[in-house]
């Protein structure tokens, strides 16, 4: 299976998080399992970090490249595909970053790990 972190699944399992779902924390430990990180997320994390709304333990620029390798997780780029793809979507939800998973997820077929239920009106598969 192929996954997609929301931005808020890969802080709680760096953080080893107890609001992690037991079946999120099984698939992200599946050695089959191929998990990316979009640079979407990457850039939510930087925004929220520049405003106060996130604190992290190390610097983002340290933090990111470490947790990839520490898990084997891959970087999603952001391709332009995926962003003609954001001005297809309905508008179920205003969130920028979201928006940006929901046409990665679609465009690349993969699931989405997260806690929220509204990946699943765009038609996106979500693990949680």
């Amino acid at each position: 299976m192929r996954l997609l972190l929301d931005t808020h699944v890969f802080l709680w399992w760096v953080e080893d998080a107890p609001e992690l779902s037991a079946k999120a924390r099984k698939g992200l430990a599946d050695p089959a399992h191929e998990v990316f990180l979009s640079l979407a997320s990457c850039w939510e994390m930087a925004i929220k970090l520049s405003l106060g709304k996130l604190k992290v333990a190390r610097p983002l620029e340290r933090l990111i490249p470490d947790q990839l390798a520490a898990n084997g997780f891959r970087q999603l780029s952001i391709e332009f595909r995926h962003v003609v793809r954001v001005a297809q979507l309905p508008f179920h939800h205003r969130d920028p970053f979201d928006r940006l998973l929901v046409a990665q997820a679609l465009e690349e077929g993969v699931t989405v790990v997260s806690a929220d239920p509204v990946f699943r009106m765009y038609g996106v598969r979500r693990l949680w």
